[in-house]
C-alpha cells in the first residue's frame, strides 16, 4: 500500500488544510496568508506574534532582542523597559498606610474606635519631642504638676511594678479638687479583679465604668501603663495592649494640670510627650 491508499481518494501529500485552497509548495497553517511560511518563526519578513508590531521580535524576550526600543518586556523585565502588554507601568502603591506599619506613633495597635464629636483643645501645648521625665523621684504618693496642662496627643508613660500583696493603686488626672479621671485597679473587688474608672465634680462622683478587655496587673510584676489625651477622650494601654477609652467629662483640658499616683505600686519612672 502506498500513501494514497493510507490518506484515502482524493487525498495527497500536497493537499490543503481543510477550507483553504491548494498553495504552491504544499499545505497552509490555517488562517495564514498565500506564500507565507507555515508557522511563523524567525526569519525576516514573517509575521509577528498576534498583537505585535511587525518587524518586532516574535516572542517578548527573545535572544538577540533584549534591550531594542519598543521590544516588549515579560512581566518583572529590567528598569525602563516597557511592560508587558496591559501592565501598569508602574505597580501601584498600597493605599493607605503600609502593611504593619502602627497608625500612631508611640500608641499600641487597636481596632477601629467608634467617632465621638470632641472639641479643640484651648492650650495646643509643646510641640512633638522626646519623652521628658517628669521628676527624679519616684516616691508614691507622687504628685506631679502638668504646667500646659493637657491637650490633643499628650501621652504619658507610667512605668513600676505592683507591690506584692497589693490591694489596689490610683491614678487621678485632677483640676483643682476635681478629678477629671479617677483609675483605680482592684485586686480584690468583692472577688473580682477589675478597674474602676470614674470622674468627680463639684464633690460628686459621676457613673463608674468597669468594662475593660482584661485585667493585666499581676501582684509583685512589672507594668507599663500609657494613658493617650485625645480631644474626646482618654485613652489606656498596659504592657501595649489598648484596653479601654475613658469620654471626658471636663470640657477645659488646660485646666486639668495635676498627676497623682497613689496606694500601692513602686514606680521607675513617669514619661510625658506629645505624639506628632
Amino acid at each position: 500500500m502506498d500513501l494514497s491508499d493510507a490518506l484515502g481518494d482524493g487525498m495527497t501529500t500536497n493537499s490543503p488544510w481543510p477550507g483553504q485552497n491548494q498553495q504552491a509548495g504544499g499545505a497552509v497553517w490555517p488562517g495564514q496568508q498565500p506564500n507565507q511560511p507555515a508557522w511563523p518563526g524567525q526569519q525576516p519578513n514573517q509575521p509577528a506574534w498576534p498583537g505585535q508590531q511587525p518587524n518586532q521580535p516574535a516572542w517578548p524576550g527573545q535572544a538577540g532582542q533584549a534591550g531594542q526600543p519598543g521590544a516588549p518586556v515579560w512581566p518583572g523585565g529590567q528598569p525602563g523597559q516597557p511592560a508587558w502588554p496591559g501592565q501598569p507601568a508602574q505597580q501601584p502603591q498600597w493605599p493607605g498606610p503600609q502593611p504593619g506599619q502602627p497608625s500612631q506613633p508611640g500608641w499600641p495597635a487597636q481596632p477601629s474606635q467608634p467617632t465621638a464629636p470632641g472639641w479643640p483643645s484651648p492650650n495646643p501645648g509643646p510641640g512633638p519631642g522626646p519623652p521628658m521625665a517628669a521628676q527624679k523621684s519616684m516616691t508614691v504618693p507622687y504628685d506631679q504638676i502638668l504646667p500646659n496642662g493637657l491637650y490633643d496627643k499628650l501621652l504619658l508613660t507610667i512605668n513600676g511594678r505592683i507591690n506584692p500583696n497589693a490591694k489596689m493603686f490610683t491614678v487621678n488626672l485632677t483640676r483643682g479638687n476635681d478629678i477629671a479621671m479617677h483609675l483605680n485597679p482592684r485586686f480584690d473587688d468583692k472577688g473580682k479583679k477589675t478597674i474602676v474608672r470614674n470622674s468627680l465634680i463639684a464633690n460628686n462622683w459621676g457613673k463608674e465604668e468597669r468594662e475593660h478587655k482584661q485585667f493585666p496587673f499581676v501582684q509583685g510584676q512589672s507594668f507599663e501603663l500609657k494613658i493617650l489625651c485625645t480631644a474626646s477622650e482618654f485613652r489606656v494601654a498596659v504592657n501595649k495592649v489598648h484596653l479601654f477609652e475613658f469620654k471626658h467629662r471636663m470640657r477645659d483640658l488646660q485646666a486639668i494640670n495635676h498627676l497623682g499616683i497613689y496606694n500601692d505600686v513602686t514606680l521607675s519612672s513617669v514619661l510625658i510627650e506629645r505624639l506628632p
